[in-house]
């Protein structure tokens, strides 16, 4: 340090305001470097992350009083009879859907798939609604493969 301060001090007063200035430059450039910028974009980003859930809220209470009204519709329930589990077996052949695992639990049952066209699931939803059988619970992933998705858990009733 005391070299530093030898070399500085036998600089003419112009070379020596030249490296104030130089220092005080650099000063600035990597304040705005090291703190302000990441700050003013880690600010934005988290600005863009509040508009989506926004968005998203808005989006939700508008469905929610949609599927609020559509579930107290007076549409002609139709009453299930049958076996629980060999419905679903029909309607996922069907479908060429592969049911890796079936449990059932009284009248409840419980489907697992390793991957299905996601088009293809909403069709087998709605054909099983259609035949009485009412949805639970179910649990979906995305898979590896575009287009594709996982089936952790399907509940299944009768109606």
């Amino acid at each position: 340090m005391d070299k530093l301060k030898q070399y500085y001090q036998q600089l003419s007063e112009r070379e020596q305001r030249l490296v104030l200035i130089s220092g005080g430059l650099l000063l600035l450039a990597l304040l705005y470097w090291a703190v302000w910028a990441p700050l003013t974009q880690g600010l934005a980003a988290q600005k863009k992350a509040l508009d989506n859930q926004q968005e998203l809220l808005v989006w939700v209470q508008q469905n929610a009083n949609r599927a609020l009204q559509l579930q107290g519709s007076t549409g002609q329930a139709v009453k299930f009879t049958g076996s629980l589990a060999q419905t679903v077996n029909q309607m996922a052949g069907r479908l060429n859907i592969n049911i890796t695992r079936m449990q059932p639990q009284g009248d409840e049952l419980q489907v697992w798939v390793d991957q299905v066209a996601f088009n293809d699931v909403l069709s087998w939803l709605q054909s099983m609604e259609n035949a009485g059988i009412r949805i639970m619970d179910l649990d979906v992933a995305e898979s590896n493969a575009p287009g594709q998705v996982k089936i952790r858990r399907l509940k299944l009733a009768k109606a």
